[in-house]
């Protein structure tokens, strides 16, 4: 079993930015794909990032490209998330993720093995 922690999350000006992170507890997670999704009100869970098992690849939502970074540092057994230029479209709750998947690609909702609790980002305008 892998328990995933988010922190971070608050509420931040347009333009502005956050970084969160999630520490995992339980079991390593350096054999996992990990990512970032988000839920926005009335909106279903959507896709944000993935990052590889060594950090070597990454993959991005059209929606973040060249706005958020997804790192990781597995001695730490933690995965962060660098979100800069926020809009208030980005407000939403973020959620860890970790996948025993093969490419960052392929991350989605149904094949995601974990989930973290939630952490609210919230942009005023």
């Amino acid at each position: 079993q892998v328990q995933l922690v988010e922190s971070g999350g608050g509420l931040v000006q347009t333009g502005g930015s956050l970084r969160l992170s999630c520490a995992a507890s339980g079991r390593t997670i350096s054999s996992y794909i990990m990512g970032w999704f988000r839920q926005a009100p009335g909106k279903e869970r959507e896709f944000v990032t993935a990052i590889s098992w060594s950090g070597a690849s990454t993959y991005y939502a059209d929606f973040v490209k060249g706005r958020f970074t997804i790192s990781r540092d597995n001695a730490k057994n933690t995965v962060y998330l660098r979100m800069n230029s926020l809009k208030p479209e980005d407000t939403a709750v973020y959620y860890c993720a970790a996948s025993w998947i093969s490419s960052v690609q392929a991350m989605d909702v149904r094949n995601t093995d974990y989930w973290g609790q939630g952490t609210q980002v919230t942009v005023s305008s």
